[in-house]
């Protein structure tokens, strides 16, 4: 039954619902047991809301607001298979509470003040963090500047300066761990964690492509009876293609993943500890990150709580200059950017660096002395 406010209605059972069409949008909600002046509270509260986002989208130029530029940056981001759009979408989120709602010619370096020292005192966050949403807002509005027109004009006339944060004050040594080390952490790991860390200090991988490894990136060398893996430049930090050279470790660690998965070469899955014969059995996932609580627990228990994920690749690294392997090829086998590089090497380079990462193997302990030097 229609009440006395069109699209508010009083059904049967004493309950009301909205149903009303409003500036092209239909508005539609079951209140339940309310009065009629709450119906038409929330009524209100709503067409306002339509309103603000039909206000919003006439705005042009550098009225846009920068909640909508953001969004129109991470639909670009989702277009393009841009690989960091998770974390992308991350920074955006903590940040439209404090410049959401402004339009992009007020966004400014001190607009973002209040982000700058909530970040840092209320969440406790390093200078280089906070400096990663800064990254997006420069980004943001440099798009503004330079990509999106609105009737053959850009959105800004011109991108305000966005300083970081300094980070050199509180950049941490590299904390490579010793041998002792890593069998004391291996040893608490669970199984797929063991795989990831094990392949990691053998190859240098970074955390990404350690998760993200793929099958269909595998290319066989069958002269050395075994393959490599060609990381794609959009799924490499370097924005370049990268081959992933394994070592006799790191090859058997990827033989003993075969199977589990179609895609991903490191996956999980959770294994029943009752009715461990019943159907279905569980599918094995992708694993987002190799910091997590299965990793954190296991370093804390072998008493590296210090030692993050970035630092198995700095062992590797450490491992290859005891080991006396030039500077040159370290960087090929870490997939540093060097100039002239190959991006595909010829079976007997392979065959070269294989030997020179199996090199690692041989190194003893040298990690208690760095740690002295680097305090």
């Amino acid at each position: 039954m229609r009440t006395r406010t069109n699209g508010i209605q009083l059904l049967r059972n004493g309950e009301r619902s909205v149903d009303k069409q409003y500036r092209g949008q239909r508005i539609f909600e079951r209140l339940g047991n309310v009065s009629q002046a709450e119906a038409e509270d929330w009524l209100k509260q709503r067409q306002a809301a339509v309103d603000a986002q039909h206000a919003n989208q006439l705005r042009e130029g550098d009225e846009q607001l920068f909640a909508a530029a953001a969004a129109k940056y991470l639909t670009e981001c989702q277009q393009r298979g841009v690989r960091t759009l998770e974390t992308i979408s991350y920074h955006v989120q903590i940040l439209l509470p404090y410049i959401g709602g402004m339009r992009l010619r007020d966004v400014c370096n001190d607009s973002l003040e209040a982000f700058k020292d909530a970040r840092v005192t209320e969440d406790g966050v390093k200078n280089i963090t906070v400096n990663r949403s800064l990254e997006v807002v420069r980004t943001v509005l440099n798009r503004a500047a330079r990509v999106w027109r609105t009737n053959g004009k850009p959105w800004l006339s011109t991108s305000p300066l966005i300083e970081m944060l300094d980070e050199k004050g509180q950049e941490r040594p590299p904390r490579p761990i010793s041998w002792g080390e890593q069998a004391g952490l291996i040893s608490r790991l669970p199984a797929h964690l063991q795989r990831m860390v094990l392949y990691t200090v053998n190859t240098g991988a970074r955390d990404d492509n350690v998760c993200g490894l793929r099958w269909d990136w595998e290319v066989p060398v069958p002269e050395l009876q075994r393959s490599v893996f060609v990381i794609p430049s959009e799924h490499y930090k370097g924005k370049r293609p990268h081959v992933q050279v394994l070592n006799d470790v790191a090859w058997s660690v990827v033989q003993e993943c075969r199977g589990m998965h179609d895609d991903y070469v490191f996956v999980y899955r959770r294994e029943r500890v009752k009715n461990v014969e019943d159907e279905p059995v569980m599918p094995y996932d992708r694993i987002d990150t190799m910091n997590n609580t299965g990793y954190q627990a296991a370093r804390k228990a072998a008493g590296l709580v210090g030692v993050r994920i970035h630092d198995l690749r700095h062992t590797f690294g450490q491992r290859l200059r005891e080991a006396g392997v030039p500077e040159e090829d370290r960087a090929l086998l870490l997939g540093h950017a060097i100039e002239g590089m190959p991006q595909h090497y010829a079976t007997s380079t392979i065959a070269r660096l294989v030997d020179l990462a199996n090199s690692v193997t041989q190194t003893r302990d040298r990690t208690t002395l760095l740690r002295v030097i680097n305090g």
